[in-house]
Order: structure tokens, then sequence, then C-alpha cells
């Protein structure tokens, strides 16, 4: 085994068009009777109507594999496919360190403001897509995400053997909420620990140590559907969280979690009541607002994946990582 640390892409956000992209649907039987025009403005409210019919009448949707019509009725099983024109994507920072690789896994320290998957109008300025470009010959399978404005550590498999036994780690992480973070060398503990930074605390307001449980669901949105925020509903979740450094303006925190619940600090830190500095979506209490227009990739906020600890699928030796925070994350004695 190989390990090769600290490598680091230096590509930077260029001009122009990315390539376009083909989504694809298939027509389930809840769906189907519905017109192509209907599905389309129905599923898919980003656009509207008048968009949806020009991009039919234009043949960037097909049926089938071929044109048709936007009064066209469904039937369960028909594939739809919309191609996208290129686009000129927003503006990402591009460069990414290795911290650890081998034949096996990768661990990249993911800057903020890149998404790791497509969406919300990113394709091409994605961690994966960087990932197939400067090794074209590997197939990188993200384990866990970080959010587009959070950074830090993120664990990536190279095979799916390696997937299967990762992604199984943090299952069971996630179903048995381990009570503590154990040393680097013990090989029972996944962890991974954060740095984050929100307003102002007191120690009689916030105290040293502090656990959040907070139930995490689905919630609507009005520009995407839905989105996760505190729900009494929701599934449990669980963050247990440390303060680190206090000043007049700002109070860093350490967070260690214990289940992998989308956004789970961000919602827990607002629902305690101290939401993250600069966050733009989660206020106090952990949901939005009902006519909120931003959404989870806006960024602003501090977050940073510090510490990653895991077993090797292949060797069964712990591995520990630390991806350096950002300077505002940083203590005043590091």
């Amino acid at each position: 085994m190989s390990s090769k640390p600290n490598q680091e892409s230096t590509q930077e956000t260029t001009p122009g068009m990315n390539q376009g992209w083909t989504y694809r649907d298939r027509i389930q039987p809840h769906t189907a009777g519905q017109t192509v025009l209907a599905y389309y403005s129905q599923r898919y409210q980003h656009s509207s109507q008048a968009e949806w019919q020009t991009r039919i009448e234009q043949q960037q949707i097909l049926l089938n594999g071929q044109p048709t019509s936007a009064q066209t009725l469904l039937k369960s099983g028909h594939q739809l496919s919309y191609y996208r024109l290129p686009w000129k994507e927003p503006a990402a920072p591009l460069n990414f360190k290795i911290l650890y690789e081998d034949d096996h896994l990768w661990v990249i320290s993911k800057p903020s403001g890149l998404p790791v998957l497509p969406g919300g109008g990113f394709l091409e300025h994605t961690l994966l897509h960087q990932l197939r470009l400067h090794y074209p010959n590997q197939s990188p399978i993200p384990i866990h995400r970080l959010g587009r404005g959070t950074s830090g550590a993120m664990l990536i498999a190279k095979t799916q053997i390696a997937r299967a036994n990762l992604a199984r780690q943090f299952r069971t992480r996630s179903a048995t909420q381990v009570a503590t973070i154990k040393t680097p060398e013990n090989p029972q503990t996944l962890a991974n620990i954060y740095r984050a930074l929100v307003g102002p605390t007191t120690p009689s307001h916030l105290p040293e140590h502090f656990t959040c449980a907070y139930s995490i669901g689905k919630l609507p949105h009005n520009r995407i559907g839905h989105i996760y925020g505190h729900h009494p509903a929701g599934l449990p979740a669980r963050s247990d969280c440390t303060v680190l450094q206090r000043t007049s303006t700002s109070t860093l925190l350490k967070v260690s979690i214990f289940t992998g619940r989308p956004h789970q600090i961000r919602i827990h830190l607002a629902a305690k009541g101290y939401p993250l500095q600069g966050d733009p979506l989660y206020p106090i209490g952990g949901a939005p607002a009902p006519n909120c227009t931003a959404r989870p990739g806006d960024i602003g906020y501090h977050l940073h994946a510090h510490q990653l600890q895991f077993i090797h699928p292949q060797t069964g030796q712990p591995i520990f990582i630390t991806a350096e925070p950002p300077s505002i994350l940083k203590t005043a004695s590091s």
C-alpha cells in the first residue's frame, strides 16, 4: 500500500460553457396519464410551463428516444430524456488537496465553495467531475458528502469493494451512535470531527460541553420542493459539541457527529439557538422560514471537516486524517 499525502490540484475556474447534460426520467405508475408538458411543469418547477413548452418544441425532450409533443400522454415505463443545452456554470474553486491515497481510496481536502455532486447549476465545477478529469482511469465514489460551503476531509472510494466496506462503517456508526470519540489508535471507532463558528456566547448560555439531539426531517420549500430541517417527526440525530474558543465576536466549536443527517451541524446549532455565522438558510430554530428563497448550496457560513477516522477496507488498520482548517477556524494558539 502506498500513501501520497498533500498532493494538490491547482486548476482554476475557466470561462466558457460546459458540455451540457442529459437528464433522464422513467415514468412510474403514479405519474402515468400526465402529458409530457404537465409532467415537466409540475415535477421541475424551477422552469415555467412556457419554458418547458419551448424545450419540447425544440426537441430537447425525447420520449423513448424520439421527438414528442407537449400533449402526448405518458405511460408507466416510458423513458423521458431532457438535454440541457451547454451553460456557463457559477464560479467555484477547483483546487483540492489529496491528504491520503492508495489503491483503494482517497481522502480529499475539499475547499469551501466547491460542490461535491452536480446540482444547482453546477455540473463540471464539482469535486466529482474534477476527480474524473485528474484520474480518468479511476471511478471515484463519494462515501459521504460535504455541503458546498463546508471545507475539509472527505472520503472517496476507488472500488466497489471499498465503497461497500466504508459505507457500512458509516451506517454502523449512525445506527449505534457511539457514545465517545476515542483515541486515533482505537480501531473500533469511526469519527467525523468538525469545526464550526457561531456567534458570541457566554458560559451561562452555552456551556463548554453540550449535546444536540434534535430530530431532522423534510420540510416544504417553495423553490426546490423540500428541504431538511429540525422536525419533531424527523429521524434521530446526535452531535456532541465542545467550545474551543470564545471571543467578543464569535465562538469556535468542535463538533463530533454520530449520525449523518443532511446539514446536521447547521441544523443542530441553529436549533440550539446558535446558527453558524453567515448561514443564509438556517436561522434560530433550525427550520427555514416558509418563504425562504435560500438553498442548501448557498454559502457564507464557516464549517470545516477537521478530522476523519475510519478502518481501512483492505488492511483493517485505523486511518486518522487531519485537514488543516482555514484561518478563521483556528484557535489563537494554533
